[in-house]
């Protein structure tokens, strides 16, 4: 079994992000692996703003993330790009926390026109902190995500392609020693 944190950049009380994340978790969980789901939104907003490491909830999510076999990161996207929210707390990692991982980048947003943001945005950053292998990741259109009172519902365009790159990122991942 692999240990994975997944991560859900989005601000919002109401996201779409953040449903399609815990419905990610489950499905992850439902492969036997231990995972953690993070929603960001809910660290220190002081200790996010002011870069503050020593933060208990700060340090904590970054153990979490060094010690995981993946990551599965997930943010809305805003101005061409993740959330801001989601890059303060990827500013706070050391700067290989992702050494030796695998990491599966997942962005919603309202247009096909911000799918570019996978790959300019998300995949260079997960890079630069050191993924070993970042998994074709993938983007979900907001209208193709409906929050019901018992989760997440995906439109069938979205729910097939969206589960197989989710399945690929657990049978990459490395067998955790329990």
């Amino acid at each position: 079994m692999s240990s994975i944190v997944v991560l859900s950049g989005s601000p919002s009380a109401t996201s779409r992000t953040a449903a399609l994340t815990g419905h990610l978790a489950a499905r992850l969980r439902d492969h036997g692996h231990d995972v953690r789901l993070v929603l960001v939104r809910d660290l220190p907003p002081a200790a996010l703003l002011h870069a503050d490491v020593t933060d208990p909830a700060i340090a904590e999510v970054t153990a979490a993330i060094e010690a995981a076999d993946g990551v599965v990161v997930a943010s809305p996207v805003y101005k061409a790009a993740y959330s801001g929210l989601l890059k303060t707390l990827l500013d706070l990692l050391p700067q290989f926390a992702l050494a030796g991982k695998t990491a599966l980048p997942v962005l919603t947003g309202g247009s096909p026109a911000h799918v570019l943001a996978l790959d300019y945005a998300l995949r260079p950053v997960l890079s630069s902190l050191g993924a070993h292998h970042i998994v074709p990741g993938w983007f979900v259109l907001d209208r193709h995500i409906e929050v019901t009172g018992s989760g997440v519902v995906l439109h069938p365009d979205a729910e097939a392609p969206l589960l197989s790159v989710v399945d690929t990122f657990s049978r990459v991942l490395p067998v955790g020693v329990v």
